[in-house]
């Protein structure tokens, strides 16, 4: 029996022209997300039962919220079915290396959803705009990444891209609140410092990297993301929609009886306990 999808097909209301809805409240967003999460169980035991192979990348502006959607899909599913790919800067040896060949290796097997927290598409975004690959390496990318993803999907893997936009005023303000609270200000990196001086320069190359990589194959879906409870759940119920999946959840378990071994324990006292501090 085919589970009950959300409907993602509703158009916000910046797209649609209306005003903006009101904010939803703590309490409305955590139910919704619970419900998308158990739809989330249900879609990756499918994955994981009929051998499919998903990739689903995460990009966008600084503070744009993709860790906090990617930290909610990731949240309630199986890490050894579902993992997240963060990867660091690359080293001198992976520097000279096939650009694509360092994200090749973390590609999904049967079974697996792979989500990429950035990608491949940094060579897009942040090294155009930082100057740390050539023009000659951006052109190439801008001409093989179209190509490569393409043979991903030839492949047979469901590659899915999601775009988290923002508005400079909203970046600003929690960049604003990140610096001030002690224990959000490690998410500040001196790149994210940097890109706030640079929103032009990122505006342009993301329009650029757009026009050569939205492609029919792999389209790129941009997620409002200035209300991040509304963000988190539109991006997760429209991930849901685009797997064609049932609910294959299999039965309850029945729970085999104890052992009941005569058995002496040694004595309490012999062990060393965390102190009762709370």
């Amino acid at each position: 029996m085919a589970s009950a999808k959300p409907n993602p097909s509703r158009s916000s209301a910046s797209q649609s022209g209306d005003p903006e809805p009101p904010r939803l409240s703590r309490a409305q967003a955590e139910k919704e997300l619970v419900r998308l999460q158990r739809e989330l169980v249900i879609m990756q035991e499918y994955v994981r039962a009929k051998g499919l192979r998903v990739v689903v990348i995460f990009e966008g502006r600084d503070a744009a919220g993709k860790g906090g959607v990617i930290k909610r899909i990731a949240e309630r599913t199986n890490p050894r079915a579902c993992r997240v790919v963060a990867l660091p800067a690359p080293t001198e040896r992976e520097k000279t290396q096939w650009y694509f060949q360092r994200y090749v290796e973390h590609l999904p097997a049967a079974g697996e959803i792979v989500l990429f927290d950035r990608s491949w598409y940094n060579r897009a975004g942040v090294e155009r705009v930082m100057g740390f690959c050539t023009e000659a390496e951006y052109e190439e990318f801008m001409r093989s990444c179209p190509e490569f993803e393409r043979m991903l999907v030839r492949s047979g893997i469901k590659l899915i891209k999601y775009w988290f936009s923002i508005s400079d005023a909203e970046q600003e303000r929690r960049f604003q609140a990140r610096a001030r609270d002690p224990m959000r200000r490690w998410k500040l990196s001196p790149m994210d410092l940097e890109s706030r001086a640079r929103w032009v320069a990122y505006s342009r190359a993301k329009d650029e990297m757009f026009r050569y990589t939205d492609i029919k194959a792999a389209p790129w879906y941009v997620v409002e993301a200035d209300d991040k409870r509304r963000a988190r759940l539109n991006c997760i119920a429209h991930l849901l929609s685009l797997i064609d999946y049932q609910d294959l959840t299999p039965p309850p378990i029945e729970l085999p009886p104890r052992a009941d071994d005569a058995y002496v324990r040694p004595p309490i006292d012999e062990q060393t306990f965390v102190p009762r501090v709370y």
